[in-house]
């Protein structure tokens, strides 16, 4: 993504996730409103026509209280005007009532030729209430009702005739009342609610997101690297983590730049390297016609050193590509190996440094001879120069030991020192390159190298705890043989 896409991006942020989450929270608000307006409506219904049926109650009670022969019939009349007014009061077209086995017309007036529908108070379910009121409401029809509900004085039931078009203008000014209540509501939560979860989420994480943008920028400027803040929830955790995760990569990068600049540096060195030790490599062949016994005896391991050192000259960068040459394993002496590196090293009699070779005679090993004699020799070189940090050195405390045995079928091999061992800075990157080192100077890489050696051997390279100084344990198995060409083998011998 390009600088002015991001920008683009940054600026719109506001109808991302700040407009979706406006939009949402109005919208949940309007539904919670609606899922409340639906029972509200049919109980504002219900409470209207209780209202007709409780002023017809009323009523009743003037039209019993007029007198009455033993016939049960009224001895005087209530005046029309009354009984108008009475209806009028009610809303009502028509008030009867059913006592026993008789049905009364307490007041009637304007009575139409047929009724539309029959409203029952006394058996009204909850749902069927519902139903009802958003039929009244969006009816166009001006429908008569007759409404029942319980009679006062012992009365079986009462019952009133009515228009439905009072009912549906109430309802449908109430529904408006609602509706500009709902609006006002919501426009009040949405805006609490939008501006807390801004506070609280959206602008933490445009923060978070700047921030990552301009870290990807320059990854290696330590400006870019996020504050955290002192939250203590999961915004809080995440700043934490990503300021952690762009400092280790910070570093990281650093790293590969630094090892860029040294592959290029070794790169050069390497060449002119080379070139002096093919030179030095002509001098010792004159050298090994010359019939002084001790150059004799010399001579050869000279010719050895140089030529291992021309082949690390031609592998220097072998440590930068993805991984080492595939070892060349045959089963070899591991003694002789191990004094060829005591003779590189000039760990002889005369060395301030004691050297104790404690290997099982006759201990054969399956590796590639050159690799494990690079192992052993990283490993002896570290801890000659752990001791060397100590001088003078006294053979009798400094002491350099290298064990070999064969467990069943794996050989365990030991190289350990009397020296100051490892410090704890260094444990937890013992095989990281330019971190291991304990010493002034030292890149750490003897270890790296000797690790991933072990390793393409399917080993184990490991510090043993508990031990005086300094020691490390290479354990290496020996190859797996199918069983097939082992008895092909046989059978062609």
């Amino acid at each position: 993504m390009t600088a002015a896409a991001a920008n683009d991006r940054s600026s719109g942020a506001w109808l991302g996730l700040s407009g979706k989450l406006l939009v949402l929270t109005i919208l949940f608000v309007m539904v919670a409103e609606v899922l409340i307006y639906v029972p509200t409506i049919a109980n504002f219904r219900l409470a209207w026509l209780n209202d007709r049926l409780s002023s017809a109650y009323t009523a009743a009670l003037v039209f019993e209280a007029v007198p009455r022969n033993a016939d049960g019939q009224p001895v005087a009349n209530i005046p029309e005007e009354v009984s108008a007014m009475i209806l009028d009061s009610i809303g009502a077209r028509a008030v009867a009532m059913k006592t026993g086995q008789q049905r009364r017309l307490l007041a009637a007036a304007d009575m139409p030729l047929s009724i539309n529908q029959d409203i029952d108070m006394r058996s009204m379910s909850w749902h069927q209430s519902i139903w009802e009121a958003f039929e009244t409401m969006l009816s166009t029809d001006d429908d008569v009702m007759r409404v029942v509900g319980p009679a006062p004085m012992g009365g079986e039931f009462i019952e009133i005739v009515l228009d439905e078009m009072p009912l549906r203008h109430a309802m449908l000014s109430y529904s408006v009342n609602i509706l500009f209540v709902s609006l006002l509501i919501s426009g009040i939560t949405a805006t609490v609610v939008y501006l807390s979860l801004h506070y609280l989420f959206v602008r933490p994480l445009r923060r978070i997101t700047a921030n990552m943008t301009a870290f990807r920028g320059q990854p290696e400027d330590p400006a870019s690297v996020i504050v955290p803040s002192r939250r203590q929830d999961e915004v809080g955790t995440a700043e934490s983590e990503l300021a952690t995760m762009q400092q280790d990569l910070a570093s990281l990068l650093k790293e590969k730049t630094r090892l860029a600049a040294l592959g290029l540096a070794v790169s050069k060195i390497n060449h002119d390297l080379r070139n002096l030790l093919t030179t030095a490599q002509l001098f010792s062949d004159r050298l090994v016609s010359l019939p002084d016994p001790r150059v004799q005896r010399f001579a050869p391991k000279m010719m050895r050193a140089l030529e291992r050192a021309i082949e690390f000259c031609e592998s220097t960068l072998s440590y930068g590509r993805a991984q080492e040459a595939p070892p060349d394993r045959r089963m070899v002496l591991l003694e002789p190996l191990v004094e060829e590196v005591r003779d590189t090293l000039g760990l002889d009699a005369d060395s301030p440094v004691r050297w104790v070779g404690a290997v099982e005679r006759g201990l054969m090993v399956d590796v590639d001879p050159d690799q494990l004699y690079r192992v052993l020799l990283n490993l002896v070189r570290n801890a000659f120069q752990a001791l060397e940090t100590r001088g003078p050195n006294d053979r009798a405390r400094d002491q350099i030991r290298v064990t070999g045995r064969r467990e069943g079928a794996v050989v365990v091999i030991e190289v350990s020192d009397t020296g100051p061992g490892v410090p704890d800075h260094a444990r937890a990157h013992l095989f990281e390159p330019f971190k291991s080192s304990t010493r002034s100077g030292g890149s750490g890489l003897g270890l790296v190298i000797a690790g991933e050696l072990v390793q393409a051997h399917g080993g184990d390279i490991r510090l043993v705890d508990g031990t005086i100084g300094a020691t490390f344990r290479l354990t290496i198995p020996d190859r797996a043989i199918e069983l097939k060409s082992r008895r092909g083998e046989r059978a062609t011998a």
